[in-house]
């Protein structure tokens, strides 16, 4: 589960305009992003030392129209030290602790803002 603000705290996201809407919880995953968005994962955590904010590891899939974790993707780009030899069976046990493409597990409200154009 996701280390997100409390329902009273407030912060603005900012996601393409063409990301699919957040699922709600136990709906599944369609990679609407705002899990990423709004706070890192124990995976950001721990091998990307980052401990608020956007994902830097989330990425943009223009072709799917999706978010995609790069973490998955492409974890050589984020991790320093990566020996590329252990590439598949590192991006297996990625998908495996942030439950990639299963259920959205994240409470967080995201409300699209109202823009004037």
């Amino acid at each position: 589960m996701h280390n997100l603000p409390t329902p009273s705290d407030q912060q603005v996201i900012w996601l393409q305009q063409s990301a699919p809407s957040k699922p709600a919880i136990g709906q599944a995953c369609n990679g609407c992003g705002v899990c990423c968005a709004a706070a890192p994962c124990p995976v950001a955590l721990v091998f990307l030392w980052q401990w608020r904010g956007a994902c830097r590891a989330l990425l943009w899939d223009a072709a799917q129209q999706m978010y995609r974790c790069g973490m998955v993707l492409q974890p050589q780009s984020f991790v320093r030290v990566f020996p590329i030899f252990l590439s598949s069976v590192f991006k297996k046990l990625i998908r495996r602790w942030i439950a990639a493409d299963t259920v959205c597990d994240s409470s967080a409200d995201a409300t699209p803002s109202q823009r004037d154009t």
